[in-house]
């Protein structure tokens, strides 16, 4: 996978994605798991492929501390400017602490992830 190319094909697409409106199962699904955190105690979220950031400030808006990652400098770009805590970072080399997160929240992005490196991926998101 050319990450450089993926990268720029999103930030060529945030400003229509930082528009958008998440469709009924992507909602269904996040509050799903927002229900789950909250039956845990689990605050801290840590949002892999975050996008334009609209469901980490949805977690946000409901008491949780989020950091949103995403490979697109745009996409950060626009969940900063939503007041998220994000950075430009692959997933595939994370670079915070051991249990820095409760949780980790991925929807859609791991599409672009080999099915034979999914694993690895995982583990390394759970560090």
């Amino acid at each position: 996978m050319d990450k450089t190319n993926l990268a720029n094909s999103y930030d060529i697409d945030s400003h229509r994605r930082a528009n958008a409106h998440p469709a009924d199962w992507k909602v269904i699904e996040r509050d799903r798991f927002l229900n789950h955190l909250q039956d845990s105690d689990e605050r801290k979220l840590l949002e892999i492929g975050a996008g334009t950031g609209i469901d980490s400030l949805y977690f946000k808006d409901h008491g949780l501390k989020v950091t949103s990652i995403d490979l697109s400098s745009e996409m950060v770009r626009y969940c900063r400017e939503r007041g998220l805590q994000a950075y430009v970072m692959d997933f595939y080399h994370l670079t915070f602490e051991d249990d820095s997160f409760d949780a980790v929240y991925a929807l859609n992005c791991l599409l672009h992830v080999p099915k034979n490196e999914i694993g690895g991926v995982l583990s390394k998101s759970n560090g």
